[in-house]
């Protein structure tokens, strides 16, 4: 395979108190000018601070489309100075030309000089509410869809605004990150869709236990605290 498209920034972020008392986030992150390492727990000088909810191996590295700012400044209900430049999302790489439609869970990757793994979609959280100023806007990016996604390291190596991203190999093209999304948040008695995303091995053993719990409970989970709500 050898579909490819071109970073058009790579960001990090330190933790700072945010939105909440006692509360860390690094969801702010801004571009670096020269090539950065990538290792198995993501990009060199970024941290996260809730490390129950954020990092780790599976998700190392958040990517998030350029191409749904344009739809984010239309849907708010007032301009947000954060979408007129790339990191509005906490987002780790930006790009034009891949979304949750067009990327399958296990997708492999080179970016720069490494190799890594699609390995889930963001579940938002209430910090998104703080950032954007708008109570709903975790909500509202679980709802359309617009959330990104999680890689995991398969190769370390550097990676630097401008380089390729290419697609090695997609071992289920059956499965688009936009298939899994309906299914958790739209088409939630899905249960075969459900049960399949549950045998799914590329795919973080926390969704795929999510998804399996949903089959054997036949409920879905509670988002409101999550959703901050």
């Amino acid at each position: 395979m050898t579909k490819s498209t071109m970073l058009n920034a790579v960001l990090t972020g330190k933790a700072v108190p945010f939105g909440r008392p006692d509360t860390l986030s690094a969801i702010g992150k801004h571009p670096v000018d020269a090539a950065i390492a990538i290792g198995p727990a993501g990009l060199e000088g970024d941290e996260q601070a809730d490390r129950r909810n954020h990092g780790g191996p599976d998700k190392a590295i958040h990517h998030y489309p350029f191409d749904h700012y344009a739809a984010w400044r239309g849907d708010l209900p007032a301009p947000c100075p954060l979408l007129e430049s790339v990191g509005a999302f906490g987002e780790n790489l930006s790009t034009l030309g891949l979304t949750e439609e067009t990327v399958c869970v296990g997708d492999i990757f080179r970016i720069g000089t490494a190799t890594v793994q699609v390995s889930q979609g963001r579940q938002p959280c209430w910090k998104l509410n703080h950032r954007f100023g708008v109570k709903d806007m975790a909500r509202r990016v679980q709802s359309t869809g617009r959330t990104g996604w999680y890689y995991r390291v398969l190769e370390p190596g550097t990676v630097a605004a401008g380089d390729g991203i290419t697609l090695l190999g997609r071992p289920l093209p059956d499965w688009p990150l936009a298939r899994i999304l309906r299914a958790f948040y739209h088409d939630t008695g899905d249960l075969s869709t459900l049960a399949g995303i549950a045998e799914l091995e590329p795919l973080a053993t926390g969704w795929r236990t999510l998804a399996r719990r949903r089959v054997e409970s036949g409920r879905v989970e509670d988002w409101s605290n999550r959703l901050g709500e």
